[in-house]
């Protein structure tokens, strides 16, 4: 009676906070994944999708394959904001990208996971005569999204994508559907967060810097949270709250500028307890963490398959 009582409260918190995420009406769309090219690198044999991710509108997404195959391989979901940066590669000229804190799908391809990472929707929702670095994009799509789906969220949105590149991976023949991560750094540790909290799908959550506490970073803007972020805060509803319901997955939760020491407090309250389910490292050394952080992070979640 216990364990059936502890389920239904999940249930219950679960559905409370899929209500404030939010779901678009009239957003029905046919799920298409074309192929436009493959390519080979020194590192890694790359498959290039457009991948429709809403009525009318697709994500550039990008499979990264290790050279070599010889059985059904663990992947990672990595998302972020474009596919360059996190396959460490210019997807149109295969030069390096020279950003390699950035470049986690590229760190995973070489241990031997299929990787995949997409397009943000600030790129795709929205036609703009911008550049994709500059950041009003953000603003400019996400204040168009809730215009035409007010009933929903910028999270939920960035969740939703996210969840089709896990769909891509567990359609692929070459992946093991039962060791499938997530792993993001800032706007993608976000994205890592909820996609792994809830998608029962996601095994284990690698999380970088991205403000576990509501007032640590920027989740007040309307391409996450907007207005809804005061709902959450006087239902009391955190990121420990949200990360009990996902049932203790494996987590890694690295911390660096927006996170600090104070983070570990939300695993504690979460109730991770065992130290084999979640790893907890703050380098303190500014936003980026080092490359020696990174492969610690990665060696913990190799452990969590």
């Amino acid at each position: 009676m216990y364990k059936e009582n502890r389920m239904n409260e999940y249930k219950d918190f679960t559905q409370r906070w899929l209500d404030l995420i939010g779901k678009p009406v009239n957003y029905d769309f046919k799920h298409n994944l074309q192929l436009i090219r493959k390519f080979e690198t020194a590192e890694f044999d790359g498959e290039l999708y457009e991948q429709a991710n809403g009525p009318g509108t697709v994500q550039r997404t990008l499979l990264m394959l290790p050279k070599t195959i010889n059985e059904k391989l663990p992947a990672v979901v990595v998302p972020f904001y474009y596919p360059d940066r996190a396959a460490g590669y210019d997807l149109d000229t295969l030069e390096p990208t020279n950003e390699p804190n950035n470049a986690m799908a590229l760190h995973l391809v070489r241990r031997g996971y299929v990787t995949v990472t997409a397009e943000a929707y600030h790129l795709t929702y929205r036609n703009l005569e911008l550049e994709r670095q500059d950041f009003s994009r953000w603003r400019l799509t996400a204040d168009t999204l809730l215009h035409d789906h007010p009933e929903w969220t910028g999270i939920g949105k960035l969740i939703a994508d996210t969840q089709l590149l896990v769909d891509l991976l567990c359609s692929d023949p070459r992946v093991d559907n039962e060791r499938i991560g997530i792993v993001g750094h800032s706007l993608g540790g976000k994205m890592a967060l909820y996609t792994g909290c809830l998608d029962p799908r996601i095994k284990a959550i690698l999380s970088s810097d991205f403000g576990i506490d509501w007032d640590r970073t920027n989740w007040a803007e309307p391409w996450y949270w907007g207005e809804k972020i005061n709902q959450l805060k006087a239902a009391q509803m955190d990121h420990a709250e949200l990360l009990r319901i996902s049932g203790l997955k494996p987590f890694i939760l690295i911390a660096g500028l927006y996170d600090n020491e104070d983070a570990l407090d939300y695993l504690m309250r979460a109730g991770y307890s065992d130290s084999s389910r979640y790893l907890f490292i703050n380098h303190a050394s500014g936003h980026r963490p080092p490359l020696e952080v990174l492969d610690q992070a990665y060696d913990f979640l190799q452990t969590c398959f």
